[in-house]
């Protein structure tokens, strides 16, 4: 299968949507799910992670690690990527949901929020399973995802060695990285069910093909095949291929940064203009003094938040492909110069990336959004109870039931999530009480004071829009 990467138009298919074993295209999935975890702040690319004795016991390709050794989470990330470790892959999915089981569901929700109709994921590695299955498309819609969420982790695929902590580990797909133009990654994949498989992507001036080819009999032959595919993307007119149907993804909410307090805003309805009032006529000493009321501050407050994220209230981007649909806008930030100036969370990506201040990742195509869909249920039993801040909840009418709907690494981030839900389910949510319960892991984001059918409706719809929900009984 071919696609230009920028506006997902089909170059060429066949057989794009048979369902095959990927291999180790699955490490693609891991690699996107950790990459997400980081920035939801649910583990840090220095996080000590003891590896346990299932990822240690992994056939190779693997990086060697044993049972209770300790190693950071960033030379995870580079044997998975590089040297396609099957046992660092594993301590992956271990690290951020608990077990294999665990990390296979949120593998499968997000691959569902992305459009991957032909695709189930059973583990982290992509080692032959019966119904561990997936198909080009599916795989060229992971690929692209990965190039455009996530750029300043993408430089990884290109590395031909990199530093594991325990080793320097070579690129599986060096040979193809070195014999064409422009190749910059992404994903290998080789089990004797599978093939030899590849998904490849390369850029030439401003325009990126990605190739993705299935059952290969030899590294030779597939790397020849996928050579000639992505000739063929680059002697294709652009704008001449029909465009693929766009897949109807979940937008991220970035991060806020932490607040004094918490707040609870009651959202009555869905604010479609700005609650500035027009200036008065007259000089400014004439202009009369305004007193600000509580329920105003809170009406103010919840209009910007929903205003701050509405394209019509950030700068125009930059020109976009052809026939796409603007899901989401944020405002550019202004140039940083030093990496001493960015946020150290946002240092820490760069320095990882070896992206320097002036570099400008790759612009995501604005009909592509990144998913929010791979926030997998926490185990209570895995939460320390710690002190928490409830907001008023009434018990009522058996209205004892709640919903939860993510962790957050900031209470900010979390009232944040809250409001937009309130506003995207303004029906299902109607009486909710939103609550923020801190714990050791982040903050909770809850609406709590439901009916059990009620909790049961809002969590229904907004696993249906790919967001993750899940009920909390009474205590």
């Amino acid at each position: 299968m071919v696609v230009d990467a920028k506006t997902g138009a089909v170059i060429h298919e066949e057989n794009a949507d048979t369902r095959l074993h990927p291999a180790s295209l699955t490490k693609m999935m891991t690699l996107y799910i950790a990459f997400q975890a980081i920035q939801r702040g649910e583990i840090s690319l220095d996080s000590e992670i003891a590896i346990p004795a299932y990822a240690a016991a992994q056939p190779p390709s693997k990086l060697g690690l044993r049972t209770g050794q300790k190693i950071k989470f960033r030379y995870l990330l580079r044997a998975a990527a590089v040297k396609s470790a099957n046992d660092a892959a594993s301590s992956i999915g271990f690290a951020i949901s608990g077990s294999e089981e665990a990390f296979a569901k949120r593998m499968n929700a997000t691959a569902q929020a992305m459009g991957m109709r032909n695709t189930t994921f059973v583990n982290q590695h992509g080692l032959t399973h019966p119904n561990h299955l997936s198909s080009a498309r599916d795989m060229t819609v992971l690929g692209r995802h990965m190039i455009y969420d996530f750029p300043q982790y993408y430089n990884l695929f290109s590395r031909r060695s990199a530093d594991a902590g325990m080793k320097q580990v070579n690129n599986t797909n060096r040979r193809f990285l070195d014999a064409y133009k422009g190749a910059d990654g992404i994903k290998t994949g080789f089990t004797n069910a599978a093939g030899y498989n590849l998904v490849a992507s390369a850029q030439r001036g401003d325009r990126r093909i990605i190739a993705t080819v299935f059952g290969g009999t030899s590294t030779a032959n597939r790397n020849a095949q996928v050579m000639k595919l992505l000739d063929k993307g680059f002697a294709s007119q652009p704008g001449q291929a029909a465009p693929a149907q766009a897949p109807a993804l979940v937008a991220a909410t970035p991060a806020l940064g932490p607040t004094s307090g918490a707040h609870t805003i009651r959202v009555t309805g869905v604010v479609r203009r700005s609650l500035r009032p027009q200036q008065r006529p007259g000089t400014a000493a004439d202009a009369p003094v305004l007193v600000a009321t509580a329920s105003g501050i809170e009406d103010a407050l919840a209009a910007a938040l929903l205003v701050s994220s509405s394209p019509s209230a950030t700068t125009q981007p930059e020109p976009a492909p052809a026939r796409v649909s603007v899901a989401a806008a944020i405002a550019p930030a202004a140039p940083v110069t030093e990496l001493s100036d960015m946020a150290p969370a946002t240092a820490e990506l760069f320095a990882e990336a070896g992206i320097t201040p002036e570099t400008t990742p790759e612009a995501r195509p604005t009909e592509m959004i990144m998913t929010a869909a791979a926030i997998a249920p926490v185990d209570a039993s895995r939460m320390q109870a710690v002190p928490e801040v409830v907001t008023r909840v009434s018990t009522s009418g058996g209205r004892l039931w709640g919903i939860n709907v993510g962790r957050y690494n900031s209470r900010g981030s979390a009232e944040r999530i809250l409001i937009q839900t309130a506003l995207n389910e303004p029906g299902a949510l109607d009486g909710a009480l939103r609550r923020v319960t801190q714990r050791a892991g982040g903050y909770d984001a809850n609406f709590m004071g439901l009916t059990n059918e009620a909790a049961d409706l809002a969590c229904r719809r907004l696993q249906a829009r790919g967001a993750m929900c899940f009920m909390i009984g009474p205590s």
